[in-house]
């Protein structure tokens, strides 16, 4: 079974914290089974442009070490294969777009497949919902979506205003949010609503439920199941081939009880079985729903 995980900070965590210990490392991808990690290159952390640049250098040469590690790098996600082992690369805010398009060509040539257009700072592009839900997404954001699409960059949803992301289905693209949940279920500024949900379906779109206990439940106190209650209310809401994981490893402080890295993926499938799920049903949550949602918005 293929499993994908669409959003993980470890390079981030790998630069600036050398000696930490870190979630996912070759031999807990392999445990787990996990067939693509996406490793998110992050921006967040510092609003300085020259700090961004030095941080985004760094994850790449974590990258490359990572690869030496014996973790294949994918470009394209169908280019994945059941039994390996592989990553590929996100962009977490486009702050070193810096109002320029050109920069996307080359994330696309790296191999970067989607780009979260904020993190928890206001840039060129749009503003967080961490600021302002009602902030629309910018001139500039509107034409750096449209160039994503063209590339073939998912334009990621997660971290952006409520405006936004509603801006960007106007726009006629189709994004997905790589870590976020469900705010009917836990009302956090971060989750998206039953509304956008279903809007986000609707377009084709996809989105990755984050792990963090935080989004999964208002007492902060979450489980397998509380994952699998995030899943199956956005597979209620019409989302059956729009949903998959995206874990948020090694960029949240805390995990779910019986969820503390990949190596705990099989469990999570386990769990997703005992609430009645088919195996073509975690077949998709498990990663071939994004496969799809790559095949209607980029088509080989």
């Amino acid at each position: 079974m293929l499993l994908i995980d669409t959003h993980a900070d470890t390079l981030y965590r790998r630069f600036r914290r050398p000696d930490a210990d870190y979630d996912i490392a070759p031999d807990q991808l392999k445990q787990g089974c996990v067939t693509v990690q996406t490793m998110a290159l992050f921006v967040g952390g510092s609003p300085e442009l020259n700090r961004i640049e030095e941080t985004f250098s760094g994850m790449l040469k974590e990258g490359a070490e990572l690869e030496k590690e014996g973790v294949k790098r994918l470009d394209d996600y169908r280019d994945c294969a059941d039994g390996e082992t592989a990553f590929i690369y996100s962009v977490e805010g486009c702050d070193l777009l810096n109002g320029s398009l050109s920069l996307l060509t080359d994330w696309r040539s790296m191999g970067v497949r989607m780009a979260a257009l904020t993190w928890n700072y206001e840039n060129c592009v749009g503003t967080p919902a961490f600021m302002d839900q009602s902030a629309p997404l910018k001139s500039f954001g509107k034409k750096a979506a449209k160039e994503m699409a063209r590339l073939g960059i998912a334009p990621d949803t997660s971290h952006l205003s409520e405006r936004g992301f509603y801006d960007l289905l106007e726009l006629g693209v189709v994004p997905l949010a790589s870590h976020s949940c469900c705010r009917a279920l836990c009302d956090h500024f971060r989750n998206l609503t039953d509304d956008q949900l279903k809007a986000l379906f609707q377009a084709g779109g996809y989105v990755g439920v984050n792990f963090c206990p935080e989004f999964l439940r208002q007492d902060k106190q979450a489980d397998l199941d509380s994952v699998c209650d995030h899943v199956i209310h956005i597979m209620e809401l019409g989302g059956a081939g729009n949903v998959g994981f995206g874990s948020d490893f090694d960029g949240i402080d805390a995990k779910p009880e019986g969820l503390t890295g990949p190596q705990d993926f099989p469990a999570l499938l386990a769990a997703l079985r005992k609430r009645g799920l088919s195996e073509e049903e975690i077949a998709g949550v498990a990663g071939r729903n994004l496969l799809a949602y790559y095949d209607r918005i980029d088509p080989q």
